[in-house]
């Protein structure tokens, strides 16, 4: 059973992480104005936003989200074969994080580079999380919904606590370079989310092109493409392979959670995101 890395006292997966990496990202690593961050807690939406992204740079056409993988379409920065390639990829670059605020690059706050933070219902991360991460080697193995109910909880899962990590990164979200989104909005209406993104990136797609981008980031469209679906992931990682969309739903934690543990949860939602304005979070 595999357990954490642990860096300054935040947990991280213990494959493709190391504590030299994130320390250098954080210290070293030089933000271009030109580059595009997509930023989440996980489990929260993140590839789905990046294939969006990735077909909005390429006017809809799919030829390469199907045939690079995903991984290596936007590299996640704190990941140690991540970090290198981003270090030496020329131009602007397509970045991925679930780093926490303090963690991140300190060069990004004082560049015009852009992000796209991505919140989602912490129920369904919880839920989707669980359901994720015990077919990886990646984390300690939760071995029931009760268990890693009570992880999360207290912040003792991969990248710590959602809610120390939303409330970070949404002091943020006044900024001009920083583009706050819910998977609720999105697969409520994901045209006008692909709008809203185009629009903070500077680009503009004629109709045709935005509809190729709707169609192959669709939840099908990505789960039959191999590039996409992490089927490409190593055995030494998931012996049984990885089911990286599961479901695409919103609400889908009504069907694990007790009334119990629904209660729990409201009562920490409320005393930990208390100050925010009303309307902030969709699915409350």
């Amino acid at each position: 059973m595999s357990d954490y890395l642990w860096f300054e006292g935040i947990p991280f997966p213990v494959i493709h992480y190391e504590k030299k990496t994130i320390e250098e990202s954080r210290d070293k690593f030089v933000f271009r104005d030109e580059d595009i961050v997509i930023l989440t807690y996980p489990k929260s939406g993140t590839n789905w936003v990046k294939e969006i992204v990735c077909l909005i740079e390429k006017k809809g056409d799919p030829s390469w989200i199907q045939s690079v993988p995903i991984w290596d379409r936007s590299p996640w920065i704190e990941s140690q074969i991540g970090y290198q390639l981003l270090i030496n990829e020329e131009g602007p670059r397509l970045i991925t994080s679930h780093l926490p605020f303090h963690f991140f690059p300190k060069s990004f706050f004082s560049s015009k580079a852009k992000i796209i933070y991505v919140i989602r219902n912490p129920r369904d991360v919880l839920v989707s999380g669980y359901f994720f991460w015990r077919k990886t080697k990646y984390v300690k193995f939760p071995e029931s919904l009760t268990t890693y109910f009570e992880w999360f909880i207290k912040g003792n899962v991969a990248y710590g606590s959602w809610f120390e990590h939303t409330r970070a990164w949404l002091s943020m979200r006044k900024r001009d370079n920083f583009l706050l989104l819910s998977y609720e909005d999105i697969k409520k209406d994901t045209k006008s989310t692909i709008k809203k993104i185009c629009d903070f990136l500077g680009k503009k797609l004629e109709p045709n092109e935005l509809d190729m981008v709707l169609k192959y980031s669709s939840f099908q469209a990505m789960k039959e493409n191999k590039m996409s679906n992490y089927s490409l992931t190593t055995k030494d990682v998931a012996p049984n392979g990885v089911d990286l969309l599961r479901k695409g739903v919103t609400g889908d934690w009504k069907n694990h959670f007790t009334v119990a543990q629904a209660e729990a949860f409201d009562k920490v939602f409320q005393e930990k995101m208390a100050g925010f304005p009303p309307g902030l979070f969709p699915w409350e």
